[in-house]
C-alpha cells in the first residue's frame, strides 16, 4: 500500500498544527477552521517513499482530497516520458488542489503526471467538500488557495528557463524553490538562508543533468559562496542557499558570465 491511515491526534493539537505551520491555514482562527475540518472527515496519513500517491490529470478522474503536508517530504510530480521532476512540495505546503473539481481546478488541465512522496511524508488528508466549504466562506483562505495555482505556474516557468548550461540549469531550480517557499512564508526564518531537502537525484531529474554534473555544480556553488558547505563526515541531502541574489545572477547568466564553471 502507498499510504496508511493513522489515528488522528486530539482536535486542539491537530488544528494548532495546521493553523501554525500550513500556508493555507496559518493564522486563521482555530475555531473557524474547526467548523469546516472535522476529525470525522479528515485523516492523517503516512505516504511512503517512492510509492505513487496518485496520477494527476487523468481524464474525468478528479481527486476527492486535498493533501496538507505536516512533516517529511518532499512530494514530487514527475512527467513522462522524460521522467522530469516538475513540482516539489515541502512541509507547510499542499498538493492535489489542481485536481479538485472546484475553483481553478475546474479549468486547470494538464498531461498525466505521477505524484509520489520522495521521502516518507505525513499529511492531513482533507475531503474536497470541506475545502470547498471553507473556500466559499473565507476570503483569506480563498486568496491563499488561488496563490497555490499561481505558484505552480511560476515554478514551471522557472523550469522552462532551465538551459543546457549546468550552472544555470541548477540555479533555475533553486530560484524556483526560493520564490515558492518565500511566497508561502515558509522561508527564510532568521536570515537570508534558504534550506531545502534536495537530493541530487531530484536536481538531476528537474534540470535534466546527470548526477556527476550536478555534484560538480554544487561544489562550484559552495566554492564561490552561493551555498553553505557541509562537513565531509556529514551525509546530507540538505542544500542551503546563503546568497539568494547571487543565485539569481547565475539563473540569468549565459555561458560567458560564470567564471567558476570550467567547461565552456
Amino acid at each position: 500500500m502507498a499510504k496508511q491511515t493513522v489515528q488522528a491526534p486530539s482536535s486542539p493539537d491537530w488544528m494548532t498544527e495546521l493553523t501554525q505551520t500550513n500556508f493555507l491555514f496559518r493564522g486563521l482562527d482555530t475555531d473557524q477552521v474547526a467548523q469546516y475540518l472535522t476529525l470525522e472527515d479528515c485523516s492523517l496519513e503516512k505516504l511512503y517513499s517512492s510509492r505513487p500517491v496518485y496520477t494527476a490529470y487523468l481524464p474525468d478522474a478528479p481527486l476527492d482530497h486535498l493533501y496538507a503536508i505536516v512533516s517529511g517530504g518532499p512530494v514530487i510530480a514527475r512527467s513522462a516520458p522524460l521522467d522530469r521532476v516538475i513540482a516539489l512540495t515541502y512541509p507547510g505546503g499542499c498538493f492535489g488542489m489542481l485536481n479538485l473539481d472546484f475553483s481553478y481546478g475546474q479549468v486547470y488541465h494538464g498531461f498525466p503526471s505521477l505524484v509520489e512522496a520522495y521521502k516518507t511524508t505525513d499529511v492531513v488528508k482533507i475531503p474536497r467538500a470541506n475545502v470547498q466549504a471553507l473556500y466559499q466562506n473565507s476570503s483569506e483562505f480563498q486568496s491563499r488557495y488561488s496563490l497555490l495555482f499561481e505558484l505552480r505556474e511560476k515554478f514551471q516557468y522557472h523550469l522552462l528557463n532551465c538551459s543546457t548550461y549546468p550552472p544555470q540549469a541548477v540555479a533555475a531550480l533553486l530560484r524556483a524553490l526560493i520564490y515558492q517557499e518565500r511566497s508561502l512564508g515558509n522561508q527564510p526564518e532568521d536570515d537570508s538562508t534558504f534550506s531545502f531537502d534536495l537530493p541530487i537525484d531530484i536536481i538531476a531529474r528537474a534540470a535534466q543533468l546527470n548526477h556527476r554534473t550536478v555534484e560538480q555544480v554544487l561544489k562550484g556553488m559552495v566554492k564561490v559562496g552561493l551555498l553553505k558547505s557541509h562537513a565531509k563526515s556529514e551525509a546530507t541531502d540538505i542544500v542551503q542557499v546563503c546568497d539568494p541574489e547571487g543565485m539569481k545572477a547565475v539563473y540569468g547568466a549565459t555561458r560567458d558570465k560564470v567564471s567558476w564553471w570550467p567547461l565552456r
